[in-house]
């Protein structure tokens, strides 16, 4: 399977940030995770969230943040993965200068109805 980037229209999730869905079950035919490109710009926040079943990772590719992860938060820059295991509140700010670009990965697929605000 193979999808091109510039093909995959992005759209807003629950959490606010900017997705484009790089494959996903629903629509390239992948059977058990997803994957997308996150996009936060500067000075933006991702409302604090949680997932009831999957796992989430992210993959820093570009850009600042300072990201919550349950009680703590920590700064994160490009090459910096974090694991976010299913019921963990989480949210990401941007707090450099630049978009902050986020490969995210979830299993099982990401999806609205598994996202709860907090």
């Amino acid at each position: 399977m193979l999808t091109r980037y510039l093909e995959q229209t992005p759209f807003r999730t629950k959490d606010g940030s900017e997705i484009r869905e790089l494959l996903h079950p629903s629509v390239h035919g992948n059977a058990n995770q997803s994957l997308a490109e996150a996009r936060v710009e500067p000075g933006a926040t991702t409302a604090l969230h949680r997932h009831l079943r999957s796992e989430e990772i992210y993959h820093v590719t570009a850009g600042e943040g300072l990201m919550t992860l349950g009680d703590r938060s920590f700064v994160v820059a490009p090459g910096d993965s974090i694991c976010i295991a299913p019921g963990t509140a989480h949210r990401i700010r941007n707090t450099g200068s630049g978009v902050l670009v986020i490969l995210c990965s979830c299993s099982p697929a990401y999806s609205h109805e598994d996202t709860e605000l907090l």
